[in-house]
């Protein structure tokens, strides 16, 4: 197949999301360099919706709706996206063409005030985006006072320092990418806060019919990182995880046998229910769904649809 002549990138406009699309136009650059690959960047519902936490307005498919429709009317060729914003539900016309190398798949503490989340005081404020970080930090300091945290990375930083919260929980790889690793005080390890599945990862994401980018992209998958969120993301999929569930899940590959963790909470830490499997890699999916199997048995259920209800 020859060579590409122009690629449209669609991308959010926040700074992460275009150094993330800046790092995909700059490999593909390199593997075509007579090729224009050009940026469209976007503003996304999940953008403008700044006073409610995703689980109130819709979940993580607000980052990528936008990007989605530039897709199907011809205006981008691809989006790229950080993988754990990607729905698990990802259906027709739209398809994950490639998953690139994992940055820092773990979460991280910054603070002006604190080393670590047992330096803060009882009572101190932490701010964090989602409800996995929010139930696991819960069920491990419960004398903390967690509370949400909604903008891009800047913002979240802002009110951090304007002294809004003695310390807020991000994803570590979103730090390292933007050069701002020494704002990190500590990494936390995934037995207190087990990753979301895809953290860390990019994914590109194509109309499935485009078979062609699907080939064009092809040098820039990373076999590991995908067999370890496709396990994950199956882990998320068989639970109907969302924004709106406190769900984990992370694997690593050793060798060719993944090692995989799934994690369901009640949103309060009241409750942590939490499974471990290992698989070959050529069969992350079915080790994902076993996962969740385990999980389900253990009363996930119970809690998935509760708060399925609630929502509702």
């Amino acid at each position: 197949m020859s060579a590409p002549e122009k690629l449209v990138i669609a991308t959010r406009a926040s700074r992460l999301a275009l150094w993330q699309a800046h790092h995909a136009q700059s490999r593909l650059r390199a593997l075509y360099p007579d090729c224009r690959v050009e940026l469209l960047e976007m503003t996304t519902r999940g953008d403008q919706i700044l006073d409610r936490t995703l689980s109130k307005v819709g979940g993580k498919g607000l980052f990528v709706k936008e990007l989605e429709t530039a897709l199907l009317d011809g205006r981008a060729d691809l989006a790229v996206h950080s993988l754990k914003d990607v729905p698990v539900d990802l259906t027709q016309p739209f398809a994950l063409a490639a998953v690139l190398q994992r940055a820092d798949p773990c979460d991280a503490l910054v603070s002006n005030t604190a080393a670590s989340l047992d330096d803060l005081p009882a009572g101190a404020v932490v701010g964090t985006s989602s409800l996995r970080r929010e139930a696991q930090l819960r069920a491990r300091y419960p004398q903390l006072l967690v509370k949400p945290l909604r903008g891009n990375l800047d913002t979240r930083l802002a009110k951090l320092d304007r002294g809004d919260y003695a310390a807020i929980v991000l994803a570590a790889a979103g730090l390292q990418r933007l050069g701002l690793s020494e704002r990190i005080r500590s990494v936390l390890p995934v037995d207190l806060s087990l990753p979301a599945a895809g953290q860390g990862a990019l994914g590109i994401e194509t109309l499935a019919s485009r078979t062609d980018l699907r080939s064009w992209l092809e040098p820039l998958v990373c076999r590991e990182t995908t067999a370890c969120v496709l396990a994950e993301r199956a882990v998320s999929r068989a639970l109907g995880g969302s924004c709106q569930v406190p769900l984990a899940a992370y694997a690593v590959l050793h060798a060719d046998e993944l090692f995989l963790r799934g994690l369901v909470a009640e949103p309060d830490g009241s409750r942590v229910l939490r499974a471990q499997a290992r698989g070959a890699a050529d069969q992350a999916e079915a080790l994902g769904e076993s996962v969740a199997r385990d999980l389900l048995g253990q009363g996930a259920d119970a809690i998935l649809a509760r708060l399925s209800s609630t929502d509702a």
